[in-house]
């Protein structure tokens, strides 16, 4: 995947006055089978989560409060993005590099995986990043 082609997803929104509820199903809004999830909170200020890649799984990352930026970076361009709507979420494909910076006070960062948590699908190292997308030898 290139990280022009990632996209923020609408996630259904239905409005009542007693509070709103947002709703998601495998293969429904999220284009692939949910496996995990998991969700990150409390992140103190000035530090980022994430500084990885992975070479099978997919995510749909949501602020499911306050705010956060999702830097991806496909070996050749970056993009970020602000997620700040519970409403919304970004689909990350496999192959891209993300980081996410600038949590607000509260912030709680919700991930739906398509894989368990396996350690030798995680690429740590941006070198090595590099020359798992051919970019460099």
């Amino acid at each position: 995947m290139k990280v022009s082609e990632a996209k923020i997803i609408d996630i259904p929104k239905i409005e009542d006055r007693r509070g709103n509820l947002s709703v998601v199903e495998e293969y429904n809004q999220i284009p692939f089978k949910i496996s995990r999830a998991y969700w990150v909170y409390d992140v103190p200020g000035g530090e980022s989560r994430g500084g990885h890649a992975h070479k099978k799984l997919k995510q749909l990352i949501i602020a499911l409060s306050g705010s956060f930026t999702v830097t991806l970076d496909d070996g050749t361009e970056r993009r970020t993005f602000l997620l700040n709507h519970p409403y919304q979420g970004l689909v990350i494909e496999t192959g891209i590099w993300r980081t996410l910076d600038d949590f607000s006070s509260g912030a709680v960062c919700l991930v739906l995986a398509s894989e368990v948590y396996e350690p030798e699908d995680y690429i740590y190292d941006y070198e090595e990043f590099l020359k798992y997308k051919g970019v460099k030898d």
